[in-house]
């Protein structure tokens, strides 16, 4: 049985013999880890890409043909999963720069990209640096997107005092940020 052809097990799974994707599992299974694992160096998600890239061979299999090349196939669907995962993990992250006020424009060009990513990793770390209250402002007026009054009211102090003191935490944000950046 280990002697079939991927396409002609495919061709067969695209037939109804769906127990037969279990033998292309096994054959690519580590060959899928390795280049998730190369894309995101996530072992967990690696693991979780590869079952997604089975489990969307079994719902396009009507779309495989006897011309295609499995392999060929089979990757096509890994890169588009890896991507849709890259693009779901981008917008949580940029989510949190915008808020703050430091998205870094950017094209869809890859250096662009790794620069956002370690810009993204490097506001987390500026954060982290933060004095507990001045972290509590931040979160609370731009990741909650509360207004100056509530913020004022939850921490006791006028709307203008809060204000006053989330500009200032943004300030300090901003010099942490700008340190960790010349390191």
């Amino acid at each position: 049985m280990d002697t079939l052809s991927d396409n002609s097990l495919m061709l067969s799974v695209k037939a109804g013999e769906t127990q037969k994707l279990g033998l292309l599992y096994e054959r690519y299974k580590k060959r899928l880890f390795g280049f998730f694992y190369q894309m995101n160096k996530d072992a967990g998600l690696s693991e979780d890409l590869v079952q997604n890239v089975f489990m969307k061979i079994l719902k396009y299999k009507h779309t495989y043909t006897e011309e295609s090349k499995f392999v060929v196939w089979l990757f096509q669907i890994a890169r588009n999963a890896s991507y849709d995962s890259f693009k779901k993990s981008k917008k949580y992250m940029h989510r949190d720069i915008d808020d703050v006020g430091y998205a870094i424009s950017g094209g869809d060009d890859v250096q662009g990209a790794i620069i956002e990513r370690e810009d993204t990793i490097m506001l987390r770390k500026a954060l982290a640096l933060l004095p507990p209250d001045k972290k509590e402002l931040i979160v609370l007026s731009k990741f909650k997107e509360l207004k100056y009054r509530e913020v004022g009211e939850i921490i006791g102090c006028t709307e203008g005092n809060a204000r006053l003191k989330v500009h200032r935490a943004l300030n300090d944000l901003k010099g942490i940020f700008l340190t960790l950046e010349k390191r």
